[in-house]
């Protein structure tokens, strides 16, 4: 039987009753790339003291960057930080930005979600902004304070995409509707960084890195939820586990560069 391939899938640092230290991910995370991806879930430790990217690179075939509450630290795109900026957590900035950078020349596949987003722009030379909802005519796209998870989850946005970009191809659409849960976002994109969508508001919400000879694509909101029955999620993971699968098989998945 043919093997498929392994996403290694970032993990969290958290204290279990506020004093054992743990690392961990949420389970939509997992089941979106084992039920739509078709490959198999292996949560890795975002620690460089046992995670090291050389093991990482040859251990998995494609790397899925998840949501997480701390945020990039600024100094890694130059800033100072402030108390805009939240809680930090520097182990996972030390494995998922060299990762990003390694993923993206090797063509390995790479695929960001929300904090894995704002990973993926920071590691191409993005910088990002603490809270978008204050600048000008911004929206909150915070996650609800209140309700059920389905609630918090629920579509919320449009998202414009680029006619022809990879986005659009691979949901068959220049227009999708997505969750939206995060309070920072790119303020200045890296030279390599690609905005192929947007909300309503202007607040980049999808990326591509521009020549990366492999799939390095990334979104600000969560397809995970509810991966298998969303139309915009299914495409994308289904689109992520062929670019495993073509990884796993000696092939690079094709440059997503605008047709």
């Amino acid at each position: 039987m043919t093997r498929r391939p392994i996403v290694g899938i970032i993990s969290n640092a958290y204290l279990l009753n506020d004093q054992y230290p743990a690392h961990a991910n949420g389970a939509s995370n997992t089941e979106a790339v084992a039920q739509v991806s078709d490959c198999m879930a292996l949560c890795f430790p975002a620690d460089p003291a046992v995670s090291p990217l050389d093991e990482l690179l040859d251990t998995f075939d494609g790397f899925l960057l998840t949501g997480g509450r701390p945020n990039v630290h600024p100094e890694e795109y130059g800033h100072e930080a402030t108390p805009a900026h939240g809680a930090f957590d520097r182990n996972r900035d030390r494995v998922a930005l060299p990762l990003v950078r390694a993923c993206v020349e090797r063509g390995q596949p790479v695929l960001g979600l929300c904090r894995g987003f704002q990973e993926v722009a920071v590691a191409m030379g993005s910088t990002l902004h603490p809270e978008i909802r204050d600048l000008p005519g911004r929206s909150n796209h915070r996650m609800p304070p209140d309700g059920t998870l389905e609630e918090k989850f629920a579509l919320r946005h449009e998202v414009t995409l680029t006619p022809g970009g990879p986005f659009a191809r691979i949901f068959g659409s220049d227009r999708v509707m997505t969750n939206t849960l995060h309070g920072q976002g790119i303020d200045e994109a890296g030279a390599r960084v690609v905005i192929d969508g947007r909300a309503p508001d202007g607040t980049p919400e999808a990326i591509y890195v521009d020549g990366a000879p492999g799939f390095a694509l990334a979104v600000q909101w969560h397809p995970e939820w509810n991966a298998a029955a969303d139309p915009v999620s299914r495409p994308l993971f289904e689109a992520f586990g062929q670019a495993c699968r073509d990884w796993r098989a000696g092939r690079l998945a094709p440059a997503l560069a605008a047709e």
